[in-house]
């Protein structure tokens, strides 16, 4: 579908890479607006950041949650995901910065599904730079530059900025997606309610774009 007069529909998902359910909203995401003209920016909302104690796969809690709750709808959607070992989780800060440094270099759209099956499908440790910079190097970025951002903290205010962007949307589990700034959807989409919110949102800029300009008794 071709865009409007006003734009295109951005859209903006808040994630974690160590959250398997935004590994599983992933594909009904892409799969709702393949033929959509919208602008897809994945967010960090950090789960667990430095100094709190991440998860260990060994406790009962993670593999309590995904025999439960994300095998099943893993099965239904047809994704291939394990819980991983790397014990204990990674944390995700760099993992953050380094889509910042993929954004800039114009890899944003494959970066972020490629660090999550490293994590979910690899069982990589994606929170050390050596791994995070062959990813980057998978996908045609300068690896040497890429791990040099990462040490040196080039993108860690970019990030610092971003997570306070989760926080002026009230963003308080992954994964929150927020249509055009107003279509708010929080875990695992449908491929229906994605495509009935982005269509919807299409419909309130058109609606916008077609209103007759008036003025005011203050004048225009």
């Amino acid at each position: 579908m071709s865009g409007t007069a006003t734009g295109r529909i951005g859209i903006k998902v808040w994630s974690d890479y160590v959250c398997p359910f935004c590994m599983l909203a992933e594909g009904p995401l892409h799969e709702a607006t393949r033929d959509l003209d919208v602008d897809i920016e994945w967010m960090p909302f950090e789960l667990r950041p430095h100094p709190t104690p991440t998860l260990r796969p060994e406790d009962d809690y993670l593999p309590a949650i995904w025999d439960r709750a994300v095998y099943p709808m893993a099965r239904r959607l047809g994704v291939d995901i394990t819980l991983p070992t790397v014990s204990p989780q990674p944390y995700t800060r760099l993992a953050f910065e380094g889509y910042r440094y993929a954004a800039e270099h114009g890899r944003a759209a494959e970066y972020t599904p490629r660090v999550l099956r490293a994590f979910f499908q690899e069982n990589r440790d994606i929170g050390e730079v050596a791994v995070l910079a062959d990813i980057a190097a998978e996908l045609g970025l300068d690896s040497a530059d890429f791990a040099e951002a990462l040490t040196s903290g080039r993108y860690t205010e970019a990030h610092r900025a971003a997570l306070r962007d989760a926080e002026a949307n009230r963003v308080s589990v992954a994964p929150t997606i927020i249509i055009d700034g107003r279509h708010r959807i929080e875990g695992v989409p449908s491929v229906a309610q994605i495509r009935k919110a982005v269509l919807d949102a299409q419909a309130e800029q058109e609606a916008l774009g077609d209103a007759a300009p008036a003025c005011g008794i203050d004048g225009c």
